[in-house]
Protein backbone atom coordinates (compact mmCIF):
# COMPACT_ATOMS: atom_id res chain seq x y z
CA UNK A 1 0.00 0.00 0.00
CA UNK A 2 1.27 3.45 -0.90
CA UNK A 3 0.73 6.50 1.28
CA UNK A 4 0.37 9.75 -0.67
CA UNK A 5 1.48 11.83 2.31
CA UNK A 6 4.60 9.76 2.96
CA UNK A 7 5.63 9.96 -0.69
CA UNK A 8 4.98 13.72 -0.84
CA UNK A 9 6.89 14.36 2.36
CA UNK A 10 9.84 12.30 1.15
CA UNK A 11 9.96 14.15 -2.17
CA UNK A 12 9.63 17.51 -0.43
CA UNK A 13 12.41 16.86 2.08
CA UNK A 14 14.66 15.32 -0.58
CA UNK A 15 14.25 18.38 -2.77
CA UNK A 16 14.93 20.94 -0.03
CA UNK A 17 17.93 18.82 0.96
CA UNK A 18 19.54 19.82 -2.34
CA UNK A 19 19.90 23.35 -0.94
CA UNK A 20 22.77 22.03 1.19
CA UNK A 21 24.98 22.73 -1.83
CA UNK A 22 24.64 26.44 -1.05
CA UNK A 23 26.58 25.85 2.17
CA UNK A 24 29.56 24.62 0.17
CA UNK A 25 29.20 26.91 -2.83
CA UNK A 26 32.39 28.29 -4.35
CA UNK A 27 33.86 30.81 -1.92
CA UNK A 28 31.43 30.06 0.89
CA UNK A 29 33.16 30.66 4.24
CA UNK A 30 33.81 27.53 6.27
CA UNK A 31 34.11 29.09 9.72
CA UNK A 32 31.74 28.01 12.46
CA UNK A 33 29.79 31.29 12.63
CA UNK A 34 29.20 31.60 8.89
CA UNK A 35 28.28 27.93 8.46
CA UNK A 36 25.87 28.03 11.40
CA UNK A 37 24.25 31.15 9.94
CA UNK A 38 24.13 29.41 6.57
CA UNK A 39 22.21 26.46 7.99
CA UNK A 40 19.87 28.87 9.76
CA UNK A 41 19.47 30.78 6.47
CA UNK A 42 18.28 27.64 4.70
CA UNK A 43 15.77 26.94 7.48
CA UNK A 44 14.49 30.50 7.13
CA UNK A 45 14.02 30.14 3.36
CA UNK A 46 12.02 26.96 3.98
CA UNK A 47 9.73 28.97 6.27
CA UNK A 48 9.32 31.72 3.67
CA UNK A 49 8.70 29.24 0.88
CA UNK A 50 5.95 27.45 2.79
CA UNK A 51 4.27 30.74 3.71
CA UNK A 52 4.32 32.07 0.15
CA UNK A 53 3.67 28.94 -1.90
CA UNK A 54 1.68 26.68 0.42
CA UNK A 55 -0.20 28.74 3.00
CA UNK A 56 -0.57 31.82 0.79
CA UNK A 57 -0.65 30.04 -2.53
CA UNK A 58 -4.35 30.20 -3.51
CA UNK A 59 -4.93 32.86 -6.23
CA UNK A 60 -8.69 32.62 -5.83
CA UNK A 61 -8.59 33.42 -2.12
CA UNK A 62 -5.38 35.44 -1.78
CA UNK A 63 -3.96 36.96 1.36
CA UNK A 64 -0.87 39.01 2.07
CA UNK A 65 2.05 37.22 3.72
CA UNK A 66 5.50 38.38 4.78
CA UNK A 67 8.01 37.20 2.13
CA UNK A 68 10.94 38.55 4.16
CA UNK A 69 11.14 39.92 7.68
CA UNK A 70 13.38 40.31 10.71
CA UNK A 71 13.87 36.59 11.31
CA UNK A 72 13.64 35.21 7.76
CA UNK A 73 15.67 37.02 5.12
CA UNK A 74 17.04 36.65 1.62
CA UNK A 75 18.65 38.53 -1.23
CA UNK A 76 19.85 41.62 0.62
CA UNK A 77 16.56 42.28 2.38
CA UNK A 78 16.07 45.97 3.16
CA UNK A 79 16.20 46.71 6.92
CA UNK A 80 13.99 49.77 6.33
CA UNK A 81 11.30 47.76 4.55
CA UNK A 82 8.09 46.01 5.45
CA UNK A 83 7.50 43.52 2.65
CA UNK A 84 4.13 41.96 1.74
CA UNK A 85 3.22 39.59 -1.07
CA UNK A 86 0.07 37.88 -2.32
CA UNK A 87 -0.40 35.07 -4.85
CA UNK A 88 -2.59 36.01 -7.81
CA UNK A 89 -3.10 34.97 -11.44
CA UNK A 90 -3.17 37.24 -14.48
CA UNK A 91 -6.47 35.85 -15.80
CA UNK A 92 -8.29 37.07 -12.68
CA UNK A 93 -9.16 40.53 -11.34
CA UNK A 94 -8.65 41.75 -7.77
CA UNK A 95 -9.64 44.60 -5.51
CA UNK A 96 -7.10 45.94 -3.03
CA UNK A 97 -8.28 48.16 -0.21
CA UNK A 98 -6.55 49.73 2.75
CA UNK A 99 -4.86 52.83 4.06
CA UNK A 100 -1.52 54.33 3.03
CA UNK A 101 -0.52 55.15 6.62
CA UNK A 102 2.40 57.54 7.00
CA UNK A 103 5.21 55.34 5.70
CA UNK A 104 7.86 57.33 3.81
CA UNK A 105 7.89 55.30 0.57
CA UNK A 106 5.21 52.89 -0.64
CA UNK A 107 4.97 50.88 -3.84
CA UNK A 108 3.20 47.81 -5.11
CA UNK A 109 4.13 45.78 -8.15
CA UNK A 110 2.66 42.88 -10.06
CA UNK A 111 5.30 40.31 -10.95
CA UNK A 112 5.83 37.18 -12.99
CA UNK A 113 7.35 35.19 -10.14
CA UNK A 114 9.63 32.41 -11.42
CA UNK A 115 11.77 32.11 -8.29
CA UNK A 116 10.82 28.43 -7.99
CA UNK A 117 11.92 27.90 -11.60
CA UNK A 118 14.84 30.15 -12.54
CA UNK A 119 15.12 32.78 -9.80
CA UNK A 120 13.54 35.64 -11.74
CA UNK A 121 10.61 37.90 -10.83
CA UNK A 122 10.03 40.33 -13.69
CA UNK A 123 7.81 43.37 -13.19
CA UNK A 124 4.47 43.42 -15.02
CA UNK A 125 3.04 46.60 -13.43
CA UNK A 126 3.99 49.14 -10.77
CA UNK A 127 2.27 51.80 -8.64
CA UNK A 128 3.85 54.29 -6.25
CA UNK A 129 1.97 55.80 -3.32
CA UNK A 130 0.81 58.94 -5.14
CA UNK A 131 -0.92 56.76 -7.76
CA UNK A 132 -3.05 54.97 -5.15
CA UNK A 133 -5.52 57.89 -5.26
CA UNK A 134 -6.00 57.78 -1.51
CA UNK A 135 -8.68 60.03 -0.01
CA UNK A 136 -8.17 62.63 2.72
CA UNK A 137 -8.07 59.87 5.35
CA UNK A 138 -5.51 57.85 3.42
CA UNK A 139 -7.98 55.14 2.38
CA UNK A 140 -7.56 53.66 -1.10
CA UNK A 141 -9.00 51.19 -3.57
CA UNK A 142 -6.84 49.73 -6.32
CA UNK A 143 -8.01 47.34 -9.03
CA UNK A 144 -5.44 44.81 -10.26
CA UNK A 145 -6.33 43.38 -13.69
CA UNK A 146 -5.07 42.91 -17.22
CA UNK A 147 -7.76 45.21 -18.63
CA UNK A 148 -7.99 48.80 -17.37
CA UNK A 149 -11.14 49.12 -15.22
CA UNK A 150 -13.89 51.58 -16.02
CA UNK A 151 -14.33 54.71 -13.94
CA UNK A 152 -11.95 56.85 -11.94
CA UNK A 153 -10.13 54.19 -9.92
CA UNK A 154 -6.46 53.40 -9.36
CA UNK A 155 -5.27 50.56 -11.57
CA UNK A 156 -2.38 48.14 -11.09
CA UNK A 157 -1.75 46.45 -14.45
CA UNK A 158 -1.42 42.68 -14.62
CA UNK A 159 -0.03 40.60 -17.48
CA UNK A 160 -1.23 37.12 -18.45
CA UNK A 161 1.77 35.63 -16.63
CA UNK A 162 1.49 37.77 -13.48
CA UNK A 163 1.29 35.54 -10.41
CA UNK A 164 2.28 37.65 -7.41
CA UNK A 165 1.79 41.11 -5.96
CA UNK A 166 4.66 42.57 -4.00
CA UNK A 167 4.41 45.53 -1.62
CA UNK A 168 7.38 47.57 -0.40
CA UNK A 169 6.97 49.94 2.52
CA UNK A 170 10.14 51.87 3.31
CA UNK A 171 10.54 53.70 6.60
CA UNK A 172 12.79 56.56 7.58
CA UNK A 173 11.96 55.75 11.21
CA UNK A 174 9.86 52.67 11.99
CA UNK A 175 8.98 53.92 15.47
CA UNK A 176 7.43 57.14 14.17
CA UNK A 177 5.69 56.02 10.98
CA UNK A 178 2.46 54.07 10.56
CA UNK A 179 2.59 51.14 8.12
CA UNK A 180 0.11 50.96 5.28
CA UNK A 181 -2.71 48.41 5.58
CA UNK A 182 -3.69 46.10 2.74
CA UNK A 183 -6.53 43.68 2.06
CA UNK A 184 -7.16 41.81 -1.18
CA UNK A 185 -10.12 39.98 -2.73
CA UNK A 186 -10.77 38.40 -6.09
CA UNK A 187 -13.60 40.17 -7.92
CA UNK A 188 -13.67 38.13 -11.12
CA UNK A 189 -15.91 35.09 -11.42
CA UNK A 190 -15.15 32.09 -9.26
CA UNK A 191 -16.10 30.16 -6.17
CA UNK A 192 -17.61 32.08 -3.27
CA UNK A 193 -15.79 29.85 -0.75
CA UNK A 194 -12.70 27.65 -0.95
CA UNK A 195 -13.36 24.14 -2.19
CA UNK A 196 -12.38 21.15 -0.05
CA UNK A 197 -8.64 20.58 0.12
CA UNK A 198 -7.24 19.41 -3.21
CA UNK A 199 -4.43 16.90 -2.59
CA UNK A 200 -2.82 17.67 -5.93
CA UNK A 201 -2.84 21.40 -5.18
CA UNK A 202 -1.10 20.70 -1.87
CA UNK A 203 1.46 18.63 -3.76
CA UNK A 204 2.09 21.39 -6.34
CA UNK A 205 2.46 24.08 -3.71
CA UNK A 206 4.76 22.09 -1.44
CA UNK A 207 7.03 21.17 -4.31
CA UNK A 208 7.02 24.77 -5.55
CA UNK A 209 8.12 25.82 -2.06
CA UNK A 210 10.93 23.27 -2.18
CA UNK A 211 12.00 24.45 -5.63
CA UNK A 212 12.01 28.03 -4.32
CA UNK A 213 14.37 27.05 -1.49
CA UNK A 214 16.85 25.44 -3.87
CA UNK A 215 16.70 27.94 -6.72
CA UNK A 216 16.60 31.16 -4.71
CA UNK A 217 19.54 30.21 -2.51
CA UNK A 218 21.49 29.03 -5.56
CA UNK A 219 20.83 32.32 -7.37
CA UNK A 220 21.95 34.54 -4.50
CA UNK A 221 25.08 32.42 -4.00
CA UNK A 222 25.85 33.08 -7.67
CA UNK A 223 25.53 36.82 -7.03
CA UNK A 224 28.02 36.50 -4.19
CA UNK A 225 30.41 34.65 -6.49
CA UNK A 226 30.18 37.60 -8.88
CA UNK A 227 30.85 40.23 -6.20
CA UNK A 228 33.59 38.42 -4.22
CA UNK A 229 36.50 38.97 -6.67
CA UNK A 230 36.20 42.72 -6.00
CA UNK A 231 36.56 43.06 -2.22
CA UNK A 232 36.00 46.43 -0.56
CA UNK A 233 34.50 47.88 -3.70
CA UNK A 234 30.97 48.90 -4.72
CA UNK A 235 29.83 48.93 -8.35
CA UNK A 236 26.95 49.49 -10.71
CA UNK A 237 26.62 45.92 -11.94
CA UNK A 238 23.79 46.87 -14.29
CA UNK A 239 20.25 47.10 -13.01
CA UNK A 240 18.57 44.52 -15.21
CA UNK A 241 19.57 41.49 -13.12
CA UNK A 242 18.29 43.07 -9.92
CA UNK A 243 14.98 44.16 -11.43
CA UNK A 244 14.48 40.72 -13.00
CA UNK A 245 14.91 39.25 -9.51
CA UNK A 246 12.02 41.33 -8.19
CA UNK A 247 13.73 44.64 -7.46
CA UNK A 248 11.71 47.84 -7.58
CA UNK A 249 12.27 49.58 -10.96
CA UNK A 250 12.29 52.91 -9.11
CA UNK A 251 15.38 51.85 -7.15
CA UNK A 252 19.00 51.95 -8.34
CA UNK A 253 20.97 49.19 -6.61
CA UNK A 254 24.70 49.46 -5.84
CA UNK A 255 26.13 46.18 -4.55
CA UNK A 256 29.55 45.51 -3.09
CA UNK A 257 31.56 42.97 -1.13
CA UNK A 258 33.58 43.69 2.00
CA UNK A 259 36.39 41.71 3.59
CA UNK A 260 38.24 42.85 6.69
CA UNK A 261 41.06 41.38 8.78
CA UNK A 262 41.36 42.08 12.52
CA UNK A 263 42.27 45.73 13.07
CA UNK A 264 40.89 46.83 9.69
CA UNK A 265 37.87 49.00 8.97
CA UNK A 266 36.29 50.30 5.80
CA UNK A 267 35.58 53.97 5.08
CA UNK A 268 32.60 54.53 2.76
CA UNK A 269 32.19 58.01 1.29
CA UNK A 270 29.50 59.18 -1.09
CA UNK A 271 27.72 62.25 -2.34
CA UNK A 272 23.95 62.18 -1.83
CA UNK A 273 21.81 63.12 -4.84
CA UNK A 274 18.33 64.57 -4.81
CA UNK A 275 16.18 61.51 -4.16
CA UNK A 276 13.08 60.27 -2.38
CA UNK A 277 15.04 57.92 -0.15
CA UNK A 278 18.40 56.20 0.21
CA UNK A 279 20.00 53.70 2.53
CA UNK A 280 23.06 51.52 2.86
CA UNK A 281 23.22 48.22 4.73
CA UNK A 282 25.69 45.54 5.76
CA UNK A 283 24.91 41.84 5.20
CA UNK A 284 26.54 38.51 5.97
CA UNK A 285 27.84 36.16 3.26
CA UNK A 286 24.35 34.71 2.71
CA UNK A 287 22.99 38.17 1.80
CA UNK A 288 21.01 38.46 5.03
CA UNK A 289 20.99 41.87 6.67
CA UNK A 290 22.50 42.01 10.13
CA UNK A 291 19.96 42.04 12.96
CA UNK A 292 18.71 45.59 12.45
CA UNK A 293 16.38 45.32 15.45
CA UNK A 294 19.36 45.66 17.77
CA UNK A 295 22.45 46.53 15.69
CA UNK A 296 23.72 49.47 13.60
CA UNK A 297 23.12 47.50 10.41
CA UNK A 298 21.66 50.22 8.18
CA UNK A 299 22.02 53.96 7.68
CA UNK A 300 19.39 55.90 5.76
CA UNK A 301 18.30 59.35 4.66
CA UNK A 302 16.60 59.92 7.99
CA UNK A 303 19.35 58.98 10.44
CA UNK A 304 22.59 59.70 8.55
CA UNK A 305 24.73 62.54 9.85
CA UNK A 306 25.97 64.52 6.87
CA UNK A 307 29.24 66.34 6.23
CA UNK A 308 29.20 70.11 5.70
CA UNK A 309 29.01 69.65 1.92
CA UNK A 310 26.04 67.25 2.19
CA UNK A 311 28.04 64.09 1.56
CA UNK A 312 28.08 61.12 3.91
CA UNK A 313 31.02 59.40 5.59
CA UNK A 314 30.34 55.90 7.01
CA UNK A 315 32.71 53.47 8.69
CA UNK A 316 32.23 49.70 8.64
CA UNK A 317 34.05 48.18 11.62
CA UNK A 318 33.83 45.44 14.21
CA UNK A 319 33.60 47.92 17.09
CA UNK A 320 32.32 51.46 17.37
CA UNK A 321 35.10 53.58 15.82
CA UNK A 322 33.76 56.81 17.27
CA UNK A 323 32.51 58.00 13.89
CA UNK A 324 29.10 59.60 13.46
CA UNK A 325 27.91 56.89 11.06
CA UNK A 326 28.89 53.32 11.95
CA UNK A 327 27.93 49.97 10.43
CA UNK A 328 28.89 46.88 12.42
CA UNK A 329 30.48 43.69 11.09
CA UNK A 330 29.14 41.94 14.23
CA UNK A 331 31.71 39.17 14.41
CA UNK A 332 31.99 38.58 10.67
CA UNK A 333 35.07 39.03 8.50
CA UNK A 334 33.32 39.31 5.11
CA UNK A 335 29.93 39.90 3.56
CA UNK A 336 27.90 42.27 1.42
CA UNK A 337 27.18 45.97 1.20
CA UNK A 338 24.08 47.28 -0.54
CA UNK A 339 23.16 50.88 -1.31
CA UNK A 340 19.78 51.93 -2.72
CA UNK A 341 19.04 55.22 -4.44
CA UNK A 342 15.23 55.59 -4.64
CA UNK A 343 13.85 57.76 -7.45
CA UNK A 344 17.15 59.63 -7.52
CA UNK A 345 18.31 62.37 -9.89
CA UNK A 346 21.70 60.65 -10.16
CA UNK A 347 23.38 57.51 -8.83
CA UNK A 348 26.78 58.12 -7.23
CA UNK A 349 29.01 55.11 -6.63
CA UNK A 350 30.62 55.30 -3.16
CA UNK A 351 34.37 55.47 -2.69
CA UNK A 352 35.68 52.77 -0.32
CA UNK A 353 38.99 53.06 1.51
CA UNK A 354 40.55 50.31 3.62
CA UNK A 355 41.92 51.66 6.92
CA UNK A 356 44.20 49.90 9.40
CA UNK A 357 44.89 50.57 13.08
Amino acid sequence: MTHFGVDLWDRFTTRIGEARETLRAAGAPTGLLDQAEGARYLSRIVRLGLEMYLEGGDPDFPSFVLPSHATAKLGGDNPDNLYLSATILGDRSYRLTGNIGSVHYLSIGSKANRYAIDGTMASTGELQKEAFRADANGDFTVIASVKRPEGDVAWLPLAPDSNILQVRQTFLNRARETPARFAIERISEGLAHPAPTDPLAIERRMMAAADFVVNATRMFASWTAMFMPYPNEMRDWGQDMFHKAGGDPAIFYVHGYWKLAPGERLLIETDVPECEHWNIQVDNWWMESMDYRYLPACINAGNAEREADGSVRIVLAADDPGERNWLTTHGHSEGHLLLRWVRAASHPIPKLTLLRD
